[in-house]
């Protein structure tokens, strides 16, 4: 076997056989931690990001801090319980793109896609760069290398992913449910302290926060939005699950809306819990360190979640590591649904003629490791190009997310109408059209998400996705067009391709009489072509004089032609002749046969066969020539054949 094998099965195992796709569906407990990662990890910076813009106007508007954390639960439940209409309507996995195509058409389909492939992209550089973030909060030295550790992070994920769905989820299962239920352990200890009269206060309660200006009338308006708009991250990777329906036990529908509903009551739970603790403990927050007046000279702000931790298990530092860590796990994790929601996104994608199909097949794990690799490599990228900033990429974040919200309840409001029109049943109408009153509400509440997400975030970054998603788009369409262009060109076979060619006219590539050559030689004529020449090129006149004597000595019963070439070029001479004859004879066949060497060694390939290569490359874009490999294996080829076997 060779090395590069053997480092591939310690990093992702043995391949696994087709029929064994069945094995990888995964059951409810596991589906949660795989597919709600990012909507649960979204609870570690939701808050912060709500604090953060409240803050602009000092600390005295996080009395307003309740009624936008309520929107956000409103929003949530809105979303969830429209989604469960979807993946019952459409379980086969294209989620949003799906739904938007049938109903809107496939262009809008293509767009919302575009918006989808954009959010998992943030998704993964968001979550990491948070990750980072929070263990730099207690852990200087990764503060200290923070975009080297969001890389490696990256890395590591992906290299789980790799190995298959089900194998990932397991092993994701655990630190999920390790930070859902140390969250709740955090909210259950300050519950029963404040109940029994004590005063839990954040190391920042008494801090002082600079506001950048007095806001007040439409400007404390505005200020408002952008502060839930901030919040509504928390809705991110709802609509995983929708686009990893196929990846559930059966029934899929049904244990998919199940997962659903149980992700929205445990997130919001935990959004609710910790705005309440964020601001009971009087967290102060800003966008800059030096915004706050009380920050010990040469310190970070912490996060959110870490203070309040330690205002909770005052006297427990390992306490607030535990947070600390856990939280930085389910943050790195999250990355881990837009690694399952993407891949299939893209195999759907490419299945459509809408990207390369190279998406579409599955790895030696059944993963669809092609997707996999292109996530990771542009989260990579923008991780790099904004330094891990987690206040950087939000502003990118969550607007690709309510495009698609938004354009698949308009979707599913069609999809609804459209079958009541022909739905009789009495029941079954009642049922279709409580679905569309559902859909109907979450198309209001995210497109009103999705004009203040737009409004308000606009200028501070967003720009750059609204610019992005018509780009990709049109990248997407030409791509589908393409290939309906080469589908037009091969699909009808003309009567003209089934008449037998006039006459076979083959050449045999000659540098030397040896044997390689011979081979070749014997080959072509074991075709019995009508015509077969032996052709060399004359660059050196010494060689080739010597060439032809031992042609003649060895009587052998093929032509031998010598192409004349004053610029000592290989390549140009035989394709003039090739053209020659194809111009002269256009309804002959010309098939060139090329001896070539069979190597064992990487570095041995960049001695040989390169004349061949190049020549190859060009007769390619000859009508009517056909071009044959003839292979001659070294002594060197066996170590190949050792390694594969």
């Amino acid at each position: 076997m060779a090395m590069s094998d053997v480092v591939k099965r310690l990093f992702l195992g043995r391949a696994l056989r087709s029929e064994r796709l069945g094995d990888q569906l995964l059951p409810k407990r596991i589906a949660l931690p795989v597919f709600a990662s990012d909507a649960l990890s979204s609870n570690a910076y939701a808050t912060q990001e709500i604090l953060i813009t409240l803050a602009l106007g000092g600390a005295s508007l996080y009395a307003y801090g309740p009624w936008i954390a309520l929107a956000v639960v409103i929003i949530y439940f809105t979303v969830v319980a429209s989604y469960r209409q979807n993946v019952h309507a459409y379980p086969s996995g294209g989620g949003d793109y799906e739904v938007v195509s049938h109903n809107l058409g496939p262009n809008w389909g293509v767009f919302v896609a575009s918006a989808l492939l954009i959010d998992y992209v943030l998704t993964v550089a968001v979550s990491i760069s948070s990750a980072v973030e929070n263990l730099g909060s207690t852990i200087p030295f990764v503060e200290e290398h923070s975009v080297w550790w969001a890389v490696g992070l990256i890395v590591a994920i992906t290299l789980l992913n790799l190995r298959g769905v089900k194998e990932s989820g397991a092993f994701f299962a655990i630190p999920v449910y390790f930070f859902i239920a140390s969250i709740f352990i955090m909210i259950g200890a300050a519950a029963v302290q404040l109940a029994q009269g004590a005063d839990l206060q954040a190391e920042s309660a008494d801090w002082q926060i600079i506001a950048e200006d007095n806001f007040a009338g439409a400007a404390l308006l505005f200020l408002l939005a952008r502060a839930f708009s901030s919040g509504t991250t928390a809705l991110t990777g709802i609509e995983a699950i929708s686009n990893g329906v196929p990846a559930f036990k059966k029934p899929k529908s049904r244990n998919a809306a199940t997962t659903l509903l149980l992700l929205g009551v445990i997130s919001m739970s935990m959004f609710a819990g910790i705005t309440w603790l964020a601001l009971r403990t009087e967290v102060h927050v800003a966008h800059l360190d030096s915004e706050l007046i009380g920050l010990p000279a040469g310190e970070s702000q912490k996060t959110v979640i870490v203070q309040i931790a330690a205002a909770v298990f005052t006297g427990m530092p390992w306490a607030v590591l535990v947070i600390a860590l856990a939280t930085a796990v389910i943050l790195a994790l999250a990355a881990n649904t837009a690694f399952n929601g993407f891949p299939v996104l893209g195999s759907v994608l490419a299945k459509d003629g809408y990207l390369p199909r190279q998406l579409h097949t599955r790895g030696d794990r059944l993963a669809f490791s092609n997707g996999i690799l292109t996530l990771a490599g542009l989260a990579v990228l923008l991780v790099i190009a904004y330094q891990a900033s987690v206040s950087g990429l939000i502003n990118l974040y969550i607007l690709g997310v309510f495009v698609s919200f938004t354009l698949s309840q308009l979707g599913m409001v069609r999809h609804w109408t459209r079958h009541l029109r022909s739905e009789v049943e009495k029941s079954e109408r009642l049922r279709m059209q409580r679905s569309r009153v559902i859909n109907s509400f979450g198309l209001v509440m995210t497109g009103s998400v999705l004009v203040i997400v737009l409004v308000t975030k606009f200028t501070r970054g967003a720009w750059i996705v609204v610019v992005a998603m018509p780009l990709i788009y049109l990248l997407m369409r030409g791509i589908h067009s393409h290939y309906e262009r080469v589908k037009s060109e091969i699909m009808h076979v003309d009567r003209e391709l089934m008449v037998l060619p006039t006459r076979v006219h083959v050449l045999v590539l000659v540098s030397k009489l040896h044997k390689p050559t011979m081979r070749a030689l014997m080959y072509a004529r074991a075709t019995r072509p009508t015509v077969l020449e032996a052709i060399t090129v004359d660059v050196d006149p010494e060689d080739t004089a010597r060439l032809q004597e031992d042609w003649e000595r060895q009587e052998i019963p093929v032509t031998l032609k010598v192409l004349a070439s004053p610029y000592r070029e290989i390549t140009r001479p035989i394709l003039d002749y090739v053209r020659a004859l194809r111009s002269d004879n256009p309804n002959d066949l010309i098939t060139v046969y090329v001896p070539e060497y069979v190597v064992g060694r990487w570095w041995e390939q960049l001695l040989h066969n390169q004349s061949a290569l190049r020549l190859k490359s060009r007769l390619l874009f000859t009508p009517g020539v056909m071009v044959t490999s003839v292979p001659w294996q070294l002594k060197s080829s066996e170590l190949a054949l050792d390694r594969d076997a």
